[in-house]
């Protein structure tokens, strides 16, 4: 079955930013509500915050189905995938000929003549779509796969034994994967379309496994107690000191919080690498995701910003090369406490 593209709506494009751009953006809509709330509950309103984040992660897979593009399910498990790789002095050229309703259309010319009568994409016949719409396209520019995500989720689902969650692909073209839900039985996989094209399906194996560890470990229940603590103990208890403190306190209580979020992603890392057994595969796939982000961290006079910055994962060179170094990750047996050390110590540059 054909799962159409959905037009970009406004509501979605927000969500899209939220979820896939910067976390500032969030935390300074968080900011906002908290005011306009505060104005009608007053003293009540950080309890009412909380419980409404709450009812926010517990129906978080309901939510992001609703924001994904296309599910997949084991009756629809492929994604199928046509790059074309516009030479840079073609590529203004091509956006100002071809408007948005105009790629849809080739895309559903390409479908008809391919996939609606064969088990793969033809790139004879893609060119011909591409020749009647005056696109001078270079076979070599062209590149087709076929993956069949639901059987690598599924893969990574039965090695890390939960049950099989639901999937999602985002429409994204920045490669990212990301896992929600309030728990393993009611976990969702989102996937972006930019991880499919850029990774291989061993690295895309190995990245969800990075994500279904989180599932397991019930990791966004764990890091939604964390920051709702400091906040409600913030508000009610140390509310009277900060004002002696000021933004001291925030930079350590926020620094603090996204630190220890790194515990739980570099411990998601050596569960995927214990689990699927590719420690040097997932290294690959987070320089391919994270290459720019490299290129950042290298440029930094200190490795304090890149520890300690508001995010929640750690510097892509230190993942990249902690996993690169592992001989035998079965070897492992607490890889929580391996982690909190790893982290520390990757901070303090040692």
């Amino acid at each position: 079955e054909i799962m159409l593209e959905r037009r970009q709506k406004m509501r979605r494009k927000a969500l899209s930013q939220i979820f896939f751009g910067n976390m500032l953006a969030l935390f300074m809509i968080f900011i906002l509500i908290s005011y306009l709330v505060f104005l009608v509950f007053q003293m009540y309103t950080p309890i009412i915050l909380v419980l409404s984040q709450l009812i926010i992660i517990l129906f978080a897979d309901k939510i992001m189905m609703k924001v994904g593009d296309w599910p997949i399910t084991s009756d629809n498990p492929d994604v199928y995938i046509l790059q074309y790789h516009i030479p840079p002095e073609e590529f203004n050229d091509f956006i100002r000929r071809f408007s948005r309703e105009t790629l849809l259309e080739i895309k559903r010319k390409i479908y008809e003549r391919t996939l609606a009568v064969e088990d793969f994409i033809d790139v004879r016949r893609v060119l011909e779509v591409f020749r009647e719409y005056g696109i001078k396209c270079d076979s070599s520019f062209l590149s087709t796969k076929k993956i069949n995500v639901y059987r690598l989720v599924k893969e990574a689902a039965e090695r890390f034994n939960i049950p099989m969650p639901k999937i999602m692909i985002a429409n994204v073209i920045i490669p990212n994967a990301g896992a929600t839900g309030p728990s393993p039985s009611r976990g969702l996989i989102l996937i972006t379309s930019g991880l499919l094209v850029q990774l291989e399906e061993d690295e895309i194996l190995s990245i969800i496994g990075h994500e279904i560890s989180h599932l397991k470990r019930r990791d966004p229940l764990a890091l939604f107690a964390l920051t709702s603590t400091e906040y409600l103990l913030r508000v009610y208890v140390l509310l009277r000191y900060i004002f002696y403190f000021g933004f001291l306190y925030f930079f350590v209580a926020i620094s603090g919080i996204y630190f220890i979020a790194k515990f739980f992603e570099a411990r998601a890392d050596l569960e995927s690498a214990i689990r699927i057994g590719k420690p040097k595969v997932l290294a690959d796939a987070l320089r391919k995701i994270g290459f720019r982000r490299i290129q950042v961290e290298r440029m930094e006079q200190g490795k304090w910003s890149s520890w300690l910055g508001m995010d929640p994962h750690p510097p892509v060179s230190f993942r990249v090369s902690r996993l690169e170094n592992l001989e035998d990750p079965s070897r492992i047996k607490y890889p929580f406490i391996r982690s909190i050390i790893d982290c520390v110590n990757g901070l303090l540059g040692r």
